[in-house]
């Protein structure tokens, strides 16, 4: 498959060896109010030249907390793979098999790689939902060379974090920092395995904070990245982000690059994100996702002028979901949200962000600009149900005893459907016992559409935390040779 332009590329940051460097400091760098010259070369070298900032301490305290996970794989062998394939070899993932093929044929175990970041003493280490999805085995390599089988304890693909497990006490940790705090321009290091290439440190500076760049897949995603010019490269996915104090200010995910290869743009889910879904999945098994029950967008100068807006910074509310949490607050379409919480917003991705880090049941204050008046809004959050009950973490494919895939391009076509969820594999569980063969392609579960897993995991959750009596999924689909079938998943079993 041959890559074209500019794309996105699943990955982490990269690697050089630990240095130290010059810094541009604030201090004297203003001119006095009666000083009206203007601030010359001269000056900046003379400022340059004042401060050191020494990495070594930073790369010290975090190097060590920086682990290699490798994971095996079931390769693909499905016609119309080719390009998910290639996607993936590219950037670590090498399962082959990308040729279209007649048939689906069984694949070899294939590895992948990428890094993960130690933060508990007990081996709690978080990684990329990506680095880990579909894994068979996981593999984790410590700086000590030590190699210990991990676990999944919870994956969150709205973010692309999960969080593995290995059996070990008195590990090195990196401590999270204050994502909020970082300031475009503030020096970042980024640690991690690129190439299988252990203990790799680099340097850059925060670019730009809350990134959306349109790499993740789900419907519910948050995407608000911190971007570096930090050197990444293939292997370092789930890779720490650190200040110079030595704090996990980002886990690593994504790259822009034409090559796959570092071209300078970096992408870091920030650790106040990351914490957030980290301490859910310990503690609840799954992500607590609030809604705000809002559909918005960013203003441009043509959605400005159309709608005759007052400002070009916010968030636009484009539709307001019934009995949402912005419904009842009294937001309304037509509405900026501008602030959350006395946080300032400036776009779509800084609002996601913000509502991301609370649970179903906070409650937050909204402050939105209508017409020329600024109002506050007091919103009280709620789950995808649209409750604010605990959300059970039981997983849908253990429930199930089935495997999932996305739906071949090709076959998608010729059965004319957008979207679904195919059954890679059916074992021992509630599928094979309602009657679910391999191959079936999910279409729309209790009248919902479905076209990932983790829109039938939320089908799952909202069944399982329903006060109904009988938990029942009702599956809507069609197999690839264009029978249409319908099946009850009893989950109560």
């Amino acid at each position: 498959m041959k890559i074209l332009g500019l794309f996105l590329a699943v990955i982490a940051v990269s690697a050089a060896t630990t240095f130290t460097v010059n810094s541009l400091i604030n201090k004297n760098l203003t001119k006095t109010s009666s000083d009206k010259s203007p601030f010359s070369f001269a000056d900046f070298q003379t400022a340059r030249s004042g401060v050191e900032t020494d990495f070594t301490l930073a790369a010290e305290r975090t190097v060590h907390a920086v682990v290699h996970v490798k994971v095996k794989v079931q390769a693909r062998g499905m016609q119309g793979f080719g390009g998910m394939d290639d996607f993936f070899d590219f950037f670590g993932f090498p399962f082959g098999g990308g040729r279209p093929q007649q048939q689906q044929r069984e694949m070899p175990m294939q590895e992948g790689s990428g890094s993960g970041v130690i933060i508990s003493p007990d081996g709690y280490i978080v990684t990329n939902n990506h680095v880990i999805d579909g894994a068979k085995e996981i593999e984790v390599t410590l700086n000590d060379k030590r190699t210990f089988k991990a676990k999944l304890v919870g994956t969150d693909p709205t973010t692309d974090i999960a969080l593995i497990k290995i059996d070990s006490k008195d590990l090195p940790t990196i401590p999270f920092g204050n994502s909020d705090a970082l300031k475009v321009g503030e020096w970042v290091l980024a640690v991690g395995n690129p190439f299988n290439l252990t203990s790799t440190v680099t340097a850059g500076i925060v670019s730009a904070k809350a990134r959306s760049i349109d790499i993740l897949k789900s419907q519910m995603k948050i995407e608000s990245f911190i971007q570096t010019d930090a050197a990444i490269n293939p292997g370092n996915s789930g890779g720490a982000l650190v200040n110079t104090d030595g704090q996990l200010v980002g886990i690593n995910t994504a790259i822009a690059s034409q090559t796959g290869t570092y071209a300078g743009y970096g992408f870091a889910v920030p650790s106040s994100i990351v914490q957030k879904v980290v301490t859910d999945i310990k503690e609840h098994g799954t992500v607590q996702r609030a809604v705000l029950g809002v559909k918005m967008g960013d203003i441009n100068d043509k959605l400005a002028k159309d709608k005759n807006l007052k400002t070009l910074e916010g968030a636009y509310v484009s539709e307001v979901i019934k009995n949402g949490a912005a419904e009842k607050a009294g937001i309304e379409v037509g509405d900026i949200i501008t602030a959350i919480d006395d946080t300032k917003i400036g776009s779509s991705a800084e609002l996601q962000e913000q509502v991301g880090r609370h649970r179903p049941g906070d409650k937050i204050k909204v402050t939105v600009l209508r017409g020329d008046k600024s109002l506050t809004k007091t919103a009280e959050l709620k789950n995808i149900q649209g409750n604010t009950d605990i959300v059970s973490g039981v997983k849908g494919s253990e429930l199930f005893g089935a495997t999932f895939t996305d739906v071949d391009s090709q076959v998608a076509a010729s059965l004319d459907i957008d979207g679904g969820l195919q059954v890679k594999s059916v074992g021992k569980g509630a599928f094979a016992s309602a009657g679910v063969k391999e191959g079936f392609i999910i279409l729309k579960v209790n009248n919902q559409p479905i076209s990932s897993e983790d829109d039938l995991q939320n089908a799952v959750n909202q069944v399982i935390n329903s006060s109904d009596k009988d938990k029942v999924l009702f599956l809507t689909g069609v197999y690839p040779n264009g029978r249409v079938t319908y099946y009850a998943v009893d989950l109560s079993k």
